[in-house]
């Protein structure tokens, strides 16, 4: 058994780093290959209070997506949220398991905080097993698939919502992530949040759509400004209550989202009811 750490972040869903993973699949030759994901965190550049929670549960998402792509390629593969520092991330994984080989995908010189301080030296010198460094260039390349950010919070598991994101998946390849913001500051309605979330995410996957999702700031723009820093977005859905009844729609969220986003927004109103607005 051969097993490779696959060390990224921002380039996880790469078309080069995917491309890498698929190769040394195909060089294996039938022979067993076994991958291990690892993920740093990356702290949020938006909101006044930085919740540990929405750290982490945006690099599990990248994990999850990663570990996604593999089974649906019929590859073996396991994956862990590291430490922030790439460096330590991949050496605590690799002292906790046996590792033969390293892909560390970076984005290009120019641009990489991993490439300035040197990363995939460093690792080579610290492990001493082979490194395979991919540069992904995601900001000109793209991604091999369209990625949608749900953000949504009473509706999230709505009939609306639901139906229009399995409209979406037909039209081509596609990831979704899903960001239910936390009802309240203080913390006491995280479970009926995580429940929304798990709503959602169970109601895509059950009809082999790839999806992850993650609790996010109380906030909702800030939940969407975080979201569109964490990862490459090609479109964003907002779900809310009718106009009439909707906080959100209220505060003007899909106005303020659009004008800050790069990328195209769609309001989806649902008539799902509950004790609070969104």
């Amino acid at each position: 058994m051969t097993d490779i750490l696959v060390l990224a972040n921002e380039t996880i869903g790469s078309g080069r780093l995917l491309d890498a993973v698929l190769r040394r699949r195909d060089e294996a030759r039938g022979g067993e290959l076994r991958y291990h994901v690892v993920v740093p965190q990356t702290r949020p550049q938006h909101g006044n209070v930085i919740y540990d929670d929405v750290v982490r549960a945006s690099a599990q998402v990248r994990v999850d997506l990663a570990l996604a792509f593999m089974l649906e390629n019929g590859i073996e593969g396991t994956g862990e949220v590291g430490d922030a520092d790439p460096y330590n991330a991949a050496m605590d994984a690799i002292a906790e398991r046996h590792i033969d080989e390293i892909i560390i995908s970076t984005l290009p010189a120019a641009v990489s905080g991993w490439l300035r301080r040197d990363l995939p030296e460093r690792l080579h010198e610290g492990s001493g097993l082979p490194v395979e460094h991919v540069v992904s260039d995601i900001g000109g390349e793209g991604l091999p698939f369209e990625v949608t950010l749900v953000l949504a919070n009473l509706t999230a598991a709505s009939p609306e919502l639901i139906r229009h994101l399995h409209q979406l998946a037909e039209e081509g390849p596609r990831r979704f992530i899903a960001v239910v913001p936390l009802e309240s500051r203080d913390g006491t309605a995280k479970a009926a949040t995580q429940e929304r979330l798990s709503k959602l995410i169970s109601s895509l996957r059950e009809h082999g759509i790839v999806a992850a999702g993650m609790i996010g700031d109380p906030d909702p723009y800030t939940a969407a400004m975080n979201a569109l820093q964490f990862f490459q977005i090609s479109e964003v859905c907002i779900s809310t209550l009718p106009e009439d009844t909707s906080k959100w729609v209220a505060d003007k969220l899909v106005e303020r989202v659009s004008s800050a986003a790069n990328v195209p927004v769609e309001h989806i109103e649902s008539r799902a009811t509950a004790e609070a607005e969104a």
